[in-house]
């Protein structure tokens, strides 16, 4: 979503943006260990909806601080909800499914192949992103480091295949539901804050709709796995957005989008030393590549860098903050 930057010197000297970039990386690290500990004892719909539920409520409160109004328009609406599906409610929702069967470390290594993807699509669905030889050169860099960490040599030996496909299928929709909005959501007038309240509301109620459908209300709750659906929704949804969006504000999206290189390396240590998941070499070595790869594809020479600041210069600056 585009929406205008608004600066708050006051928080930037409060916190310094490089321990809010920090606090980014280790939430949504270890959010990958929630839905692994939430799957424990309720079913990935349960753990998707409670995730919605609590984060939902962080923004909503944030809204009321802020005095921000939900948007109007029903065509806005109707693009939130595909929003919502696309960003929050599917992915969501694949991840907590794949972790039934595979380890949180090699759920946050596949959500590492988001920005692969994202460059893949916005080279055939937006017209402005040009292929380049260093985009191209990212994007097989960062295949042949999914094909390492999916040991393609050992026929997959040892691999839950259906479980990696939902993980990898959840990091393919956020580039899908990005490129939505940039299409349909780029010009609104409202806040970026408003929006996404917005789109998490309508993702809770899809979520509302579909989990009785599906399951059944758990015969009890353990404090534990509780405890980290709550978290996950607090911190890894609710909190993350709003330090997200400052930073955007402050330092950029291309900076605050470092994060992405981040989260894997703190999701396998997490699923490493707290749950006790083991690694094959090809796992670490592979998300190196995948990381690689992405970093690449998100790179630019510095003389089109320098037109690009030149541009922004000459308008009002507007930036991207996906959700």
């Amino acid at each position: 979503m585009s929406t205008p930057v608004t600066h708050s010197p006051a928080v930037r000297r409060a916190v310094d943006w490089r321990l809010r970039f920090g606090l980014l990386s280790l939430v949504w690290g270890f959010s990958f260990l929630f839905i692994k500990v939430g799957t424990e004892a309720f079913a990935p719909f349960q753990v998707t909806l409670g995730r919605l539920v609590f984060g939902t409520a962080v923004v909503v409160v944030a809204m009321a601080v802020k005095r921000e109004r939900l948007p109007r328009g029903a065509w806005t609406w109707a693009h939130l909800a595909v929003a919502g599906f696309l960003l929050n409610a599917l992915p969501f929702s694949l991840f907590a499914f794949s972790e039934l069967t595979i380890p949180s470390s090699l759920a946050g290594i596949c959500n590492a192949t988001s920005p692969l993807w994202g460059m893949a699509l916005s080279l055939v669905a937006l017209s402005e992103d040009r292929p380049t030889r260093r985009r191209v050169a990212g994007l097989g860099i960062g295949f042949l480091g999914v094909l390492t960490v999916l040991g393609v040599w050992q026929g997959f030996h040892g691999l839950d295949v259906t479980g990696t496909a939902l993980a990898l299928l959840a990091s393919l929709s956020y580039p899908i539901g990005w490129i939505y909005v940039r299409r349909t959501l780029a010009g609104s007038s409202h806040s970026h804050l408003s929006l996404t309240g917005a789109q998490l509301s309508l993702a809770t109620l899809q979520l509302t709709f579909v989990t009785p459908l599906f399951t059944s209300m758990p015969s009890s709750f353990p404090l534990l796995p509780l405890l980290s659906v709550a978290a996950l929704g607090v911190l890894g949804t609710g909190l993350a957005f709003l330090i997200q969006y400052d930073l955007v504000a402050e330092v950029g999206p291309t900076t605050a989008q470092m994060v992405t290189y981040f989260t894997p390396v703190i999701a396998t240590a997490a699923g490493v030393v707290l749950l006790g998941e083991s690694l094959s070499w090809s796992t670490p070595l592979g998300a190196v590549i995948v990381l690689a790869g992405a970093a690449l594809t998100q790179s630019r020479p510095r003389a089109a860098a320098e037109g690009t600041a030149r541009r922004t210069l000459r308008r009002p600056e507007r930036e991207k903050a996906p959700t």
